[in-house]
């Protein structure tokens, strides 16, 4: 199963459910999965659910062998903990998707700094990466980016240590 999800952001998400459709609508051996939100468009080729619960966004994210999702940082750090590397597709301003451009501001940093998340940002190329996936998310780092606590708990501690000498 492919899960794709576009949060719970209260602008439409059409761009990236109608490609995901579209792609269903040519890969009958996939099942599609798709959590719609607040997206006009409705899928035509593939279950859907506008709202689930955390737990439900969890238990799809183990269970799908692939997860679409949209640029929340919050979200794709999510897929990873689940143990896959995300398609990410960020909601982008000049298309009335975002109120600005920082999913696709952060994607991009995230993908260059941590190389563990597919960044998408043509829709047409969805396909590619779902088709090319294992190769592409072979040998990534799923626990790059997640965990910072011990980093900056260190960090810290040298700064204490420094400031109280």
């Amino acid at each position: 199963m492919i899960f794709v999800t576009v949060g719970t952001h209260e602008q439409p998400f059409n761009r990236l459910v109608e490609s995901m459709d579209k792609w269903a609508a040519t890969h009958h051996d996939e099942e599609v999965f798709i959590q719609t939100g607040y997206t006009t468009y409705e899928p035509k080729h593939c279950r859907f659910a506008k709202f689930l619960t955390r737990e439900e966004m969890i238990e799809n994210m183990k269970e799908a062998r692939i997860v679409v999702t949209h640029g929340g940082p919050c979200c794709y750090t999510d897929v990873l903990r689940s143990g896959k590397v995300p398609i990410v597709v960020p909601r982008r301003k000049k298309l009335g998707e975002q109120i600005d451009d920082h999913q696709l501001e952060i994607g991009r940093q995230f993908a260059r700094q941590y190389k563990n998340i597919l960044l998408i940002e043509d829709v047409d190329k969805i396909g590619d990466a779902i088709a090319q996936y294992d190769e592409l998310t072979k040998g990534m780092d799923l626990t790059a980016g997640l965990d910072n606590n011990a980093v900056f708990c260190e960090t810290f501690s040298e700064i204490i240590d420094t400031l109280l000498k």
